[in-house]
């Protein structure tokens, strides 16, 4: 899907309306123009207010068109809860009212003790684009809005992200062969709330929301005092906007010194980077840099942003002095040798068994 899909999401309003606005027909066209020419378009429903006002008005603007993609709404029961297999039904129905397609897919298997809220996520995105690929849908679209984009803000604070992780949620972003596009990122929850209300729909609650055991309802919590102070969700949003410009700017800043490194190698990326010409590059490129070269190879997880961190340093150590490095991280052998830096799948560890 090319990043003009991006471009065709246009969430961002000249003017704001009021909180409690609810979301107009010509306002909702705007939101959903870029689905126009899609064949099929996924929507992840739970039974929430924000994802039934999506289906809400995403059934309202096809029937406006001529012709336009077929709208799926698909609800994901994760089966925790005594109450999901009745709010699926319940969407369902509402699916069946407005005339779209509805299918629930449920989580099946064991669940974990520890890490519940990352496991679920991932299981619903594993459906939801499952479902999409059912149906040859390009897109699943979600409700989050700019209240979910605030809590995230905070949430990858407190997590000590970097400037990508700061950017938020994009408006979309790839997963799998599936783009997951967010066009309500810009909306009140509360304009979604007062949409359902001039409707006359009914909404579930879901309990864990207000759940303390979970970071997301606890930062929740913290909202209004954080308002007080003019740390509102409308400015921790726009704080996402600026960082994932910033953050934009500094890929391609990444990509131009990525070209430069490749030309001045001897013999191709084999033969490992210049050292003098890496070091010379600013401290951010370096580690943007290297985090790309173990991503290529890296086998074992996710690539820690803090660990690229300390590995720059100690890079820039083991040049200063002169003397040779060797170091792994997530399966990539990283070494320092002379003038050279190499990154390159490190050999299996003793004891595992290569897999054919």
């Amino acid at each position: 899907m090319p990043k003009s899909r991006a471009r065709a999401l246009p969430n961002r309003q000249r003017t704001e309306a009021s909180a409690d606005a609810p979301i107009s027909a010509p306002e909702a066209k705007q939101l959903l123009a870029g689905f126009a020419k899609d064949k099929a378009v996924v929507l992840a429903v739970s039974g929430g207010p924000d994802s039934l006002a999506l289906m809400w008005l995403a059934a309202r603007w096809r029937r406006s068109l001529k012709s336009g993609p077929e709208l799926i709404a698909v609800t994901v029961d994760h089966g925790l809860r005594a109450e999901s297999a009745r709010e699926a039904r319940d969407v369902k129905r509402l699916a069946g009212e407005l005339g779209i397609t509805h299918f629930t897919r449920r989580w099946r298997g064991e669940k974990p003790e520890t890490g519940l809220s990352a496991a679920a996520r991932d299981a619903r995105y594993q459906l939801l684009t499952a479902a999409a690929r059912a149906a040859r849908a390009t897109c699943v679209v979600t409700a989050h809005t700019r209240d979910d984009q605030a809590e995230t803000v905070l949430m990858r604070l407190a997590r000590g992200s970097g400037i990508h992780g700061l950017g938020g949620m994009r408006e979309w972003s790839p997963r799998d062969d599936v783009i997951v596009a967010r066009p309500l990122l810009g909306i009140d929850k509360s304009r979604l709330i007062a949409t359902l209300k001039r409707a006359g729909i009914a909404y579930a609650e879901d309990p864990t929301n207000r759940d303390a055991r979970y970071t997301r309802p606890r930062l929740r919590a913290l909202m209004p005092a954080l308002a007080a102070e003019g740390c509102d969700a409308r400015n921790l949003a726009r704080l996402a906007g600026r960082l994932a410009r910033a953050n934009a700017a500094l890929d391609l800043m990444t990509d131009g010194a990525e070209r430069y490194l490749a030309g001045r190698s001897r013999g191709g990326s084999r033969q490992g980077v210049d050292a003098a010409a890496f070091a010379a590059l600013a401290e951010e490129i370096r580690v943007r840099l290297l985090h790309r070269a173990v991503e290529r190879v890296a086998v074992e997880g996710d690539v820690e942003l803090g660990k690229v961190e300390r590995l720059v340093q100690s890079i820039d150590e083991a040049l200063m002095r002169g003397e040779p490095l060797k170091q792994t991280l997530a399966g990539a052998l990283i070494s320092v040798d002379r003038d050279r830096i190499f990154v390159k799948s490190a050999p299996p560890r003793r004891g595992k068994v290569a897999q054919a």
